[in-house]
């Protein structure tokens, strides 16, 4: 297979096929979505055997857990996928909708009309449910996608890719909004990369070097987060409950997501017997505690934390811990070390909640919420197709209204500029 061929004829279909999205009115783009839901139940089996080799695949080539563990396809993981599309169904689709619209001084009639973003490039390492959601959200915001995953999950996502196929067939849609790069060859990422006279955007999900990589060479806009370095404040003035359970549950619910919760940093007024109990329940878990001198004062047996560990993304059962002087230390951490994209504080103070949210600059800021709902899903987006922690054009998790862009229609009776 010549690479460079290929690569460009899917980014011209591509093309093609987003400039007669605007033809597809919402009941049609929501039956394809079903039929994707429907499509799900009936290759059940063949999904899971096709995720079975991946997995077994991946075990061989020694990858990590929490690289695994995204790979994983079950039936809770695609009842989750199916849940996706029904959520995505029902978002309201204010595409090709005008704003009322204003009459200027001079005569013209200014409206704005929310349009797609045009052709999307999807690159993602592991995580086969990323094929699902990235297609049904740009189904429904108009937009074309052209999908990569890692050589990882490649049989998963064939699998899928049928499951959308068969969709847009039963539906007589148009059979390039979606597409599949099939083969590992890494040259054709990087050829991906280059064809800006195709591609609107780039959105890269994995890990942080993939994502680094994909930033500097490509010549396309990216929409991105690099990685998951979230905390938690644990204030002077927090109920004891919920300092307790959002902090074990924002590290242990999962691990190897960005969203879990790498470092805990606790108010030095926070009782200590409080302060033990959080400890002691991470050692229960089996979590290795890494904390600074003033948490080593309250439990000897912790491992003293290094610089690096304060900047880590473990996404696996390790745990940063620090004890602060002040809420301003807290955030002034977080400010060095973190990565803008969810951090929380639980405090039953409202002055130190609302300084909190003001200061620190984070695409998702949880008030005694676990940091693990930060996730488009949770906020009723229905999926999401990535999470931003840049500032332009989108932030945080991106859903329908992030694929999505205003472009202004204006009108007279004839008007003339003098």
């Amino acid at each position: 297979m010549d690479i460079k061929k290929h690569i460009d004829k899917l980014c011209q279909q591509a093309l093609s096929a987003s400039r007669h999205s605007g033809t597809y009115d919402s009941k049609i783009k929501n039956s394809v979505l079903r039929s994707i839901s429907k499509n799900l139940d009936i290759n059940f089996n063949k999904i899971i055997k096709s995720n079975l080799i991946d997995i077994r695949n991946a075990s061989k080539k020694n990858l990590k857990d929490s690289l695994i563990d995204r790979l994983v396809l079950n039936k809770e993981r695609i009842l989750s996928m199916q849940e996706g599309l029904h959520q995505i169904i029902k978002i309201s689709d204010t595409l090709y909708k005008t704003s009322k619209g204003v009459k200027q001084d001079n005569g013209i009639i200014v409206k704005q009309m929310r349009v797609p973003l045009g052709v999307i490039g999807m690159i993602y390492e592991s995580r086969p449910n990323v094929t699902i959601d990235s297609a049904a959200l740009c189904i429904k915001s108009g937009n074309s996608v052209i999908l990569r995953g890692g050589s990882e999950s490649m049989n998963s996502n064939k699998a899928l890719m049928k499951c959308i196929d068969n969709a847009f067939k039963k539906n007589k849609f148009h059979q390039h909004m979606v597409q599949l790069i099939e083969t590992t060859d890494r040259s054709a990422v990087t050829h991906l990369l280059t064809k800006n006279q195709y591609i609107d955007v780039i959105i890269p999900r994995g890990g942080k070097g993939l994502i680094e990589k994909i930033v500097s060479c490509s010549k396309i806009p990216t929409i991105k987060h690099l990685d998951g370095n979230c905390h938690v404040y644990i204030d002077k003035t927090a109920d004891a409950k919920k300092a307790f359970d959002i902090s074990i549950n924002s590290k242990t619910q999962r691990y190897g997501v960005c969203n879990a919760m790498e470092t805990l940093l606790i108010h030095k007024s926070f009782p200590k017997k409080h302060i033990t109990k959080i400890l002691n329940k991470y050692k229960e878990i089996g979590v290795e505690i890494r904390g600074c001198k003033n948490l080593i004062k309250i439990s000897s047996d912790i491992i003293l934390a290094k610089e690096t560990d304060w900047f880590e993304e473990y996404l696996s059962p390790i745990i940063a811990i620090k004890v602060v002087d002040s809420i301003d230390d807290a955030i002034n951490h977080i400010g060095k070390y973190g990565s803008l994209h969810t951090d929380a504080i639980i405090a039953s103070d409202k002055t130190m909640i609302n300084k909190f949210k003001r200061l620190v600059n984070s695409s998702s800021v949880m008030i005694n919420t676990s940091t693990r709902f930060a996730d488009g899903f949770e906020y009723g987006l229905g999926a999401e197709i990535g999470i931003s922690t840049d500032k332009l054009h989108v932030r945080g998790p991106v859903g329908f209204e992030g694929l999505t862009n205003l472009k202004y229609i204006v009108s007279s009776q004839g008007k003339l500029k003098n």
